[in-house]
């Protein structure tokens, strides 16, 4: 095994959240799972992780998510994985400082089970790939990939088949309105466009964020009341659109000024941030540092 740090040996790694900049779905597979055209974008606000190495084994994370049973978590099923994966008889704790809402459409249980993965195959000294890494996220969620690689991309399939991209990068406010959307409630949904034409990312880069749009916004939209209600509000100020299947929306700002004016005048209505768009991930800027 590769050497690998002393226990106590602490890494801290930022989880950051995801837009999807776009999201078309082109069709529905034989499993139930929806076929997709997306583009993924990270953004330089997020969770935190705190990985301290254990040389017992155990997995212990903290605080625990509300909701959320100890071995259902994404993080802890991520270092398990990872366990198994290389057979490692190291551990961690995990303290996680969480950010980013539940079913917020951020991706920040992927985000978090991806920092999970790179954090520890550093602190256990695993030397694996980013290719198998991958691989390991995918069987976590189909956001996890794209967090592990670490670059903004277009997605297909389920979103694992990855192309990197490089976006502009605009200031973003970003809302949240207060509830959890359910992702397995908006695809079921029976009124959902599903059978979008698709289309080549060279048409998607040329058609430029003027043109991008999210299929499952009109569904939420409808289930979701107050989620409409963000939408509206902040599409009178900027371009806006919902982020996967949601509840979080956001607004593209040409400069951190107007992304500061924008929080002023939201003033308490949602919860909200601002945040730069990013083509590579910040967890990767740390870890090569």
């Amino acid at each position: 095994m590769p050497e690998h740090g002393a226990a106590g040996t602490t890494l801290d790694l930022p989880a950051p959240a995801k837009l999807n900049r776009m999201l078309h779905i082109t069709g529905r597979r034989a499993d139930g799972y929806h076929e997709l055209q997306t583009l993924f974008q990270f953004l330089d606000h997020g969770d935190t992780l705190h990985l301290t190495l254990r040389e017992d084994g155990e997995i212990r994370l903290t605080p625990e998510v509300a909701g959320v049973p100890h071995e259902r978590n994404l993080i802890v099923r991520a270092a398990r994985r990872l366990q198994a994966e290389s057979d490692c008889p190291l551990g961690a704790d995990i303290r996680l400082e969480k950010r980013l809402p539940m079913g917020g459409g951020l991706g920040g249980g992927s985000s978090d089970a991806a920092t999970t993965l790179l954090g520890l195959d550093a602190l256990w000294g695993l030397g694996l790939s980013l290719d198998r890494l991958a691989e390991l996220g995918l069987a976590l969620g189909a956001d996890v990939p794209v967090f592990v690689r670490g670059h903004a991309a277009w997605g297909e399939g389920v979103g694992e088949r990855l192309t990197q991209v490089d976006l502009d990068t605009p200031w973003f406010v970003v809302v949240h309105p207060g509830i959890e959307v359910a992702t397995s409630a908006a695809f079921q949904a029976p009124e959902l466009t599903r059978h979008t034409p698709p289309i080549t990312m060279a048409r998607a880069l040329q058609g430029g964020a003027s043109r991008w749009r999210n299929d499952c916004e009109p569904t939420v939209r409808s289930l979701y009341p107050s989620v409409a209600a963000a939408l509206d509000w902040l599409a009178q100020r900027a371009p806006t659109m919902l982020t996967g299947t949601g509840a979080c929306v956001f607004a593209s700002l040409a400069g951190e000024q107007e992304a500061d004016r924008l929080l002023a005048e939201i003033d308490g209505r949602w919860q909200a941030f601002k945040a730069r768009g990013l083509n590579r991930s910040p967890l990767h800027d740390v870890l090569d540092r």
